[in-house]
């Protein structure tokens, strides 16, 4: 049978790879895939470059669209990135009725309902197993694996970068300003990482898991944002002290209280028992809870040119195999039948449930305690565990201050914003209050 021809737009750190990974296991991709796939076509604008990694074999040109209009081309890999001439090629490859590989997150979580309608229509897929976790297979597992599941929440690291940081910042007690350096030093962080440490690299790819677990369009534009560089080393002391660890996590629940759906990223304090509490460095783990098969755990490399290519290879396989299947009968890009999505909305930050981790730099003084937990029992949020330490940074002033560290239980954000607007006021709060959420995770 005629081998199936790719064409790959874009030969990065995961172009290389994917080009590499195909290469070598090429035996082994064509038992599984039922037939041999090719790369036979490649556009970079570095024709040099991109004529070194592929060889003689392979037709380089510098022009994307030249590899749409080539008739020989079933699949079109997209491994540029970004909002803008990615997606003008996507919608080109599809109109020319190419499938789509693609790992780019950013381009799926804004346009992904635009993208997948086109895609319906036209009878072709677009497959993006490695724009959520590089190589952890979770955007499968979600589709398929738990497609008998009623998913509950999916809380995730899905940033390599962040979680690299937070992870220097608790084993050698440094701040977030020289790790971000250190990181940047050793390749873990882009030069500009401000999707990154901002959070807004791991709201794309909750969006999307969020989407899939739970039967609606992709909604990043509605997602609650909330990075990393705020955090400071004495609240991921302080947190490890009451037996918690800082996580940056992509987290969706459904709830039927509120009947929407929370869609956030934020630090979150993670109870250090728990496995996703110890995953370490640059690697990801996304938790899934579902109604029938509890929780599940998933872990692995989320970025790399070789993870990453396993996931792009593993979609050209799924496509491959699929390619001359009705339309209807093939598995929907975001689990459910395009016609089954639902409306439910994505709730404000304001109505979300959770706990919360609390410091507040205090006089050292009679009464301030009683203050602070009186406006927190008005607002209905009850206490879950205080310690008071002295504050470290404080200087001579510190004689007369203290750090006092409040967890609470399970309440609503918008109370949690009215109590501190409250406690902020009194006059024996000496800073701003620091509030990290937590979540057990059980």
């Amino acid at each position: 049978m005629k081998p199936i021809q790719v064409g790959l737009l874009g030969i990065g750190t995961v172009g290389g790879g994917s080009f590499e990974v195909l290469r070598r296991n090429q035996e082994e991709i064509r038992r599984r895939a039922g037939r041999g796939i090719e790369i036979t076509m490649v556009a970079d604008l570095d024709t040099k470059r991109a004529r070194a990694i592929v060889g003689d074999g392979v037709e380089v040109v510098a022009d994307a669209r030249a590899v749409i209009a080539n008739p020989q081309i079933d699949i079109v890999i997209e491994l540029i990135g970004g909002y803008g001439i990615a997606r003008t090629l996507v919608m080109e490859a599809i109109a020319a009725g190419k499938h789509v590989v693609t790992a780019n997150k950013a381009l799926l979580a804004v346009h992904g309902t635009e993208i997948f309608a086109a895609a319906q229509a036209k009878g072709v897929m677009v497959a993006f197993e490695a724009a959520v976790a590089g190589g952890i297979p979770i955007i499968k597992a979600l589709r398929e694996g738990l497609s008998a599941n009623r998913i509950d929440w999916i809380a995730g690291i899905i940033n390599g970068t962040t979680n690299f940081i937070l992870s220097e910042m608790r084993s050698k007690g440094l701040d977030f300003d020289g790790v971000l350096k250190q990181a940047q030093a050793l390749g873990y962080a882009e030069a500009d990482p401000t999707f990154d440490i901002e959070g807004i690299d791991a709201a794309h790819k909750a969006s999307i898991m969020s989407a899939i677990a739970f039967g609606t369009p992709v909604q990043f534009e509605r997602a609650y944002v909330e990075g990393v560089t705020q955090l400071q080393a004495a609240d991921i002391r302080y947190a490890e002290q009451l037996g918690y660890r800082i996580k940056l996590l992509g987290i969706t629940k459904r709830r039927e209280d509120a009947q929407g759906i929370e869609l956030r990223v934020h630090p979150t304090l993670v109870p250090a028992t728990r496995l996703i509490a110890n995953v370490e460095g640059a690697m990801n783990a996304v938790v899934v809870q579902g109604d029938a098969v509890g929780t599940t755990l998933y872990y692995g490399k989320g970025a790399g040119a070789e993870p990453t290519a396993s996931a792009v290879v593993a979609d050209l396989v799924d496509v491959t195999r699929l390619i001359t299947a009705d339309p209807d009968h093939r598995v929907p890009h975001l689990a459910f039948q395009p016609g089954s999505l639902a409306a439910t909305p994505i709730l404000p930050i304001e109505q979300v449930i959770t706990a919360f981790y609390l410091r507040l730099q205090v006089a050292d003084e009679a009464g301030v305690l009683a203050n602070i937990t009186r406006i927190l029992a008005e607002h209905a949020i009850s206490i879950d565990a205080v310690l008071q330490r002295p504050n470290r940074e404080a200087g001579a002033a510190g004689e007369h201050q203290t750090d006092l560290i409040i967890l609470t239980h399970d309440t609503l954000e918008g109370h949690m914003n009215d109590a501190l607007a409250k406690m902020q006021a009194l006059p024996s709060v000496l800073a701003p209050i620091v509030r990290i959420r937590k979540e057990e995770l059980s």
